[in-house]
């Protein structure tokens, strides 16, 4: 059976975008398992106040990003809309057929995090929808359908309940890995 890494990310994170960034620029071939989690919700099972709430944490988190990116030539800009709502795009996530999931994945990631777009804005959402294929009046019922939205609590209450307190963060061998600059570590344990 061949070896994943679990990877827990949430559009919101500018981390998981640069992680994923540095994946895809890896060249490697191994097998991720997104697990897509509500950061928001995440933090608030653990009582923990996100960076974006801290002026401090935002100022160091706005230049550490910029500075992994441009040590990993990953085209990144820091978004104005900083932080919004991602609970309609994790959930949209959950409910696009497989075969759209990575565009879909690599779209609202570029959006935010590369275009210094608004993907809480309906006008965006439907062009990345439209960009994926994805018809729009489908995907605003999906994203309401209880089944959607009780598979991205659950999954974010099981990542709460194994210890995982951020995005991205990564498990290999039931080994947590937290952050962009864990993901070396996470693929030497894959390799042992």
């Amino acid at each position: 059976m061949t070896k994943k890494i679990d990877f827990y990310f949430d559009f919101i994170s500018p981390y998981s975008f640069l992680a994923h960034k540095k994946i895809i620029n890896s060249n490697d071939r191994i097998k991720f398992n997104y697990k897509a989690i509500l950061l928001g919700g995440l933090h608030n099972l653990g009582g923990i106040t996100a960076p974006a709430f801290n002026e401090r944490k935002m100022k160091n988190m706005k230049n550490d990003c910029t500075l992994i990116a441009e040590k990993n030539k990953i085209d990144f800009t820091w978004n104005d809309k900083f932080p919004i709502n991602s609970l309609y795009l994790m959930r949209g996530y959950l409910f696009i057929n497989n075969n759209k999931k990575d565009k879909y994945f690599d779209l609202c990631f570029d959006a935010y995090w590369k275009n210094n777009e608004d993907i809480s804005n309906g006008e965006t959402i439907k062009n990345i929808l439209s960009r994926c294929e994805i018809n729009h009046n489908d995907f605003e019922t999906g994203i309401k359908d209880q089944k959607i939205k009780d598979e991205l609590k659950n999954l974010t209450n099981i990542a709460f309940n194994n210890d995982i307190f951020g995005a991205p963060t990564f498990v290999i061998n039931n080994n947590l890995y937290w952050g962009q600059d864990r993901l070396g570590y996470a693929l030497d344990e894959l390799n042992n």
